[in-house]
């Protein structure tokens, strides 16, 4: 069964999130070319893991072999309401501080993300997957909210994209971490209050692939 899809444009919002603070000849703005992905490997270090839905040991990070993308992998990240639920059970989150290692010559930009999970939420229930991205040193955050409704007995999968035209990209010759805020919060709702409801990211193997979609382009000579 393929997961249910949401999606949600970025745009203007990753713009403003990663514009503060970068040098001129970082910024993607006019006519930006797209470059293939550099010939050597990226390296992504886990620097920070944090959080309620991603206790230690159960969390990591793989390159894909072209360079194109990241996964994150989730073993344990549950939010559930209702019946005999730990009342602080609701809400779990993830925080990732990312150290990203990239060839020189090159910069990046994160061009979407792909999130997946399972959800089972009762009448009057509602879920939402929330996201949050942002550089080190930067002053803004940018988000995007994901909502489902009870009755919901099905996988999911949600996607944020940006706007290739709107790409803001990572400051070339400076190391800047990239922080990633993910959230799971359900609730019981009034109408099937006494029954559990829950949204999962992972899956019945225990693990489900949270992936990131990079864009490349080579840093101005200097």
């Amino acid at each position: 069964m393929k997961p249910k899809r949401h999606g949600l444009l970025l745009g203007g919002a990753l713009t403003a999130l990663l514009t503060a603070g970068l040098p001129a000849q970082a910024s993607a703005s006019s006519s930006p070319v797209f470059d293939d992905p550099p010939p050597d490997k990226i390296v992504i270090n886990v620097a920070t893991v944090n959080g309620s839905g991603c206790p230690q040991g159960t969390t990591a990070v793989a390159v894909s072999e072209d360079n194109e993308a990241f996964t994150v992998t989730y073993s344990d990240y549950l939010a559930q309401a209702g019946g005999t639920s730990d009342p602080t059970a609701f809400r779990r989150n993830c925080q990732l501080n990312l150290v990203v290692h990239v060839p020189g010559g090159f910069t990046y930009a994160v061009a979407a993300a792909d999130y997946r999970g399972f959800a089972s939420l009762q009448q009057g229930a509602t879920g939402t997957q929330r996201a949050s991205y942002y550089f080190q040193g930067s002053s803004s955050t940018a988000s995007a909210n994901h909502p489902f409704r009870g009755p919901y007995d099905d996988n999911w999968q949600a996607t944020d994209t940006t706007d290739w035209a709107q790409l803001v990209w990572a400051p070339c010759g400076v190391q800047r971490n990239f922080n990633i805020n993910t959230e799971l919060r359900v609730t019981a709702g009034s109408t099937s209050p006494g029954k559990v409801s829950f949204m999962t990211m992972d899956s019945t193997d225990g693990e489900i692939s949270t992936v990131y979609h990079l864009a490349w382009k080579q840093c101005p000579a200097r």
